[in-house]
C-alpha cells in the first residue's frame, strides 16, 4: 500500500498521530522529483512502501516543445527519458510492469509508428501497456507516458 503524506483533518478529542505509524514518504522531495523528470506542469514520481516506482508526465522533450517530429521519433525520446529516470532508482525497462501511453492520433500509421519504435526497445517481454487516445498534450507533444516500476 503507497501512503500519501497528506494529512486529513482530525475530529475534536481525536488524536493527531498513532505513534506506532510512520506518515513520511520516502520521496518526499516533490521538487527535486519534478526537475528529475523536467516535465512541464505538476508531474511526479514516487516510491511507496511496496518498492513499486509510479512515473507521470513522461513527455519526449524536458520543456514540452516538440516541433513538428514524426510520433516515431517523440517515442524514441520518450523512452530515452524514461530510461535515464528508471536509471536514476537503478532500474530499468526490464522492471516495468505497466505502461500508459496516451496519444494524440490514433491512427493505424501512428500506432504502427509507436509499436515499432517500443519492439526496438524492448530487449526483454513487453509490459503491459494501454494506449488512450487524448485531445492534447502539454507543448503539442503527440505522446506522453506513464509507467509503474518494480524494484525486486
Amino acid at each position: 500500500m503507497v501512503e500519501s503524506n497528506v494529512s486529513r483533518r482530525n475530529e475534536p478529542g481525536e488524536s493527531q498521530e498513532d505513534p506506532g505509524t510512520d506518515r513520511s514518504r520516502p520521496s518526499s522531495a516533490g521538487c527535486r522529483q519534478r526537475e528529475s523528470t523536467a516535465s512541464t506542469g505538476a508531474f511526479g514520481q514516487r516510491i511507496g512502501r511496496s518498492d513499486l516506482v509510479f512515473l507521470e508526465g513522461i513527455l519526449p522533450a524536458a520543456d514540452g516543445r516538440v516541433g513538428d517530429e514524426p510520433i516515431e521519433r517523440q517515442t524514441e525520446r520518450c523512452l530515452d527519458r524514461l530510461e535515464e529516470v528508471l536509471a536514476g532508482y537503478g532500474l530499468g525497462l526490464e522492471d516495468l510492469v505497466r505502461v500508459r501511453v496516451a496519444m494524440t492520433d490514433l491512427d493505424a500509421e501512428s500506432r504502427r509508428q509507436v509499436d515499432d519504435a517500443y519492439a526496438e526497445r524492448f530487449d526483454c517481454e513487453f509490459p503491459p501497456r494501454t494506449v488512450e487516445g487524448v485531445c492534447e498534450l502539454p507543448g503539442d507533444a503527440r505522446i506522453q507516458l506513464e509507467a509503474i516500476a518494480a524494484d525486486e
